[in-house]
């Protein structure tokens, strides 16, 4: 729980409303029945939470609504807080997005000040002092409803391009201690720093002795890949494993060498099956090739 929200609800309210608050409670409660059916009513007709059925919103409508007298009453927004960052969790895989949680906290605000105006409307000042109770608490469970769904979405997000980064450039074993990397797309200083760092892991996690690279599929670099792939070389081999790339095209070689790259510590191949054929030579294994049949050997 950060500190910051717990401010905001220990921040004073007038005498007034600090006065106001156990009826404007009470109120709430003892209209819970109508006031959650009247919400998930609400949030049906502005066609939000689409993603989730009718019972599912009315079971959510409940908790939301039980949490937000409670932190009313209490002013503590940790358990809020902990249920706001759960549901997120739950509906965020399911496509739930921002506007749509915002769009129904704002909507339980209306439906809240719609009741208390129905019950207060006779006394005017009364109606006042019930507000100034309310909204500043509302304002602030509606920020951090909001902050901790974003919090959680940009979580999610975050996981997916991770996962979206390692499967574009996975590190296969192709045999006991020989790795291949293949790099297709574009590969920026961003990439290749996780690519370095997932290379590094494998290089240690299968204790390689070889690394490939094949880049056949990286159609330009500029200097800081090149020098950060330079780089990626040198830490493979202080960790014990030679690196082969392959797959140098003509126009990133006459890209690196008018960079002016170090490229000595680079050994280069000229295709990703010769970099294996190489790899496993440097490895000890005899290497085969099978004969072609000919039309007299078929016959």
């Amino acid at each position: 729980m950060q500190q910051d929200d717990v401010t905001l609800m220990q921040e004073p309210n007038t005498e007034d409303g600090n006065s106001c608050l156990p009826e404007l409670v009470s109120h709430l409660r003892d209209s819970r029945t109508q006031l959650r059916e009247e919400w998930a009513q609400r949030i049906t007709d502005a066609q939000l939470l689409g993603a989730m059925s009718e019972e599912e919103i009315f079971s959510e409508v409940t908790s939301v609504f039980d949490k937000y007298v409670d932190t009313l009453e209490t002013g503590s927004v940790e358990s809020l807080q902990e249920y706001a960052e759960d549901l997120s969790e739950r509906i965020i895989p399911r496509g739930v997005e921002t506007h749509e949680v915002l769009g129904i906290v704002l909507l339980l605000r209306d439906v809240l000040a719609r009741s208390l105006f129905q019950k207060y409307q006779e006394d005017f000042k009364l109606f006042n002092r019930v507000l100034d109770a309310y909204e500043p608490a509302a304002n602030r469970i509606a920020v951090i409803v909001g902050v901790s769904f974003v919090h959680e979405r940009e979580r999610v997000i975050g996981q997916q391009q991770a996962t979206i980064r390692e499967l574009s450039t996975p590190v296969l074993q192709v045999r006991e201690r020989l790795l291949a990397l293949p790099i297709i797309g574009e590969l920026d200083s961003q990439r290749a720093g996780q690519l370095t760092e997932q290379l590094l892991n494998a290089v240690r996690s299968n204790r390689a002795r070889v690394v490939v690279i094949d880049i056949t599929g990286v159609p330009a670099v500029d200097k800081n890949v090149a020098n950060h792939l330079v780089q990626t070389v040198r830490a493979c081999r202080l960790m014990g494993a030679a690196v082969l790339v392959t797959g140098l095209s003509s126009d990133i070689a006459r890209t690196l060498v008018t960079l002016g790259v170090d490229l000595s510590m680079m050994d280069t191949v000229g295709d990703l099956q010769g970099g294996i054929e190489e790899a496993e030579r440097l490895l000890g294994y005899e290497v085969r090739k099978a004969p072609i049949a000919t039309p007299e050997a078929k016959g």
